[in-house]
């Protein structure tokens, strides 16, 4: 599948991979400042933002997508980032094809298996009658019966677009739903990567816990971890100049 994806910058390859119902936006502000240094690459993983739709919606097809954008890119050997979701796919693309990534950064997001926790916003994104809606506004008034926070509506409406009939999901919601287990799966238990890694943790997150320290290592021998203060699962939007520094630091 050939990924839709935003290139800026200058000097050595930095991809980086967005969370569930995200997309490549996500990160422009972080992009704006780590293109002085790098060449970004910010990717829409398959049936999100304006990368193409499919029924198969699973990591092992999400690093078969990815190694396919490095090879049309001629990207022998990257940086690769991911927060959430696409750091579960940026782990998985690691096990895979070690040799493509230089260093690897995995930001909030554990080997281990998660559960489905995402059932009422599924709801809540369903339950939006987009044949009737007339505004943006209209989709946060039903979005808001099954979700408080207007944060987390917010960046959820972000894949809310529009066509010549109306209100369309750039997101592949149907396959999301009906597939939203694959999003927690665990990492093959016997894959190693043994280059550079570091894992970014929301202080105030629970996805990284004290217990998820020795499978971490067990995967990813060589790691580090910094713990980003005041922040949650959404680290890079509520603490980017730190999120910035960890990564510079890093990567020199």
């Amino acid at each position: 599948m050939k990924l839709n994806f935003k290139k800026s910058g200058s000097g050595q390859p930095l991809v980086i991979l967005h969370g569930l119902f995200g997309s490549a936006d996500n990160w422009f502000s972080i992009a704006r400042e780590l293109e002085k240094n790098y060449t970004l690459y910010l990717i829409d993983q398959r049936n999100h933002g304006d990368s193409p739709h499919a029924d198969e919606w699973n990591y092992r097809v999400m690093v078969k997508d990815l190694l396919e954008l490095f090879d049309d890119e001629g990207l022998s050997e990257v940086f690769l980032m991911g927060h959430s979701m696409g750091g579960k796919t940026a782990m998985n693309f690691a096990l895979a094809h070690p040799d493509r990534v230089e260093k690897l950064i995995v930001a909030d997001i554990a080997p281990r298996y998660y559960s489905v926790h995402h059932q009422t916003i599924l709801e809540g994104l369903n339950s939006i009658p987009l044949a009737e809606i007339k505004s943006r506004k209209e989709a946060d008034e039903h979005l808001s019966k099954y979700i408080d926070e207007a944060g987390i509506r917010q960046f959820l409406l972000k894949s809310l677009g529009r066509d010549e009939n109306g209100f369309v999901w750039k997101i592949n919601l149907p396959v999301i739903t009906k597939n939203i287990e694959e999003v927690g799966k665990a990492l093959p238990q016997d894959g190693k990567y043994k280059g550079p890694t570091l894992f970014l943790a929301g202080a105030n997150s629970n996805y990284i816990q004290q217990s998820d320290l020795p499978d971490i290592l067990d995967h990813f021998p060589n790691y580090e971890i910094e713990f980003i203060s005041d922040a949650g699962h959404w680290l890079h939007a509520e603490k980017p100049e730190a999120v910035i520094q960890q990564v510079r630091k890093f990567l020199k």
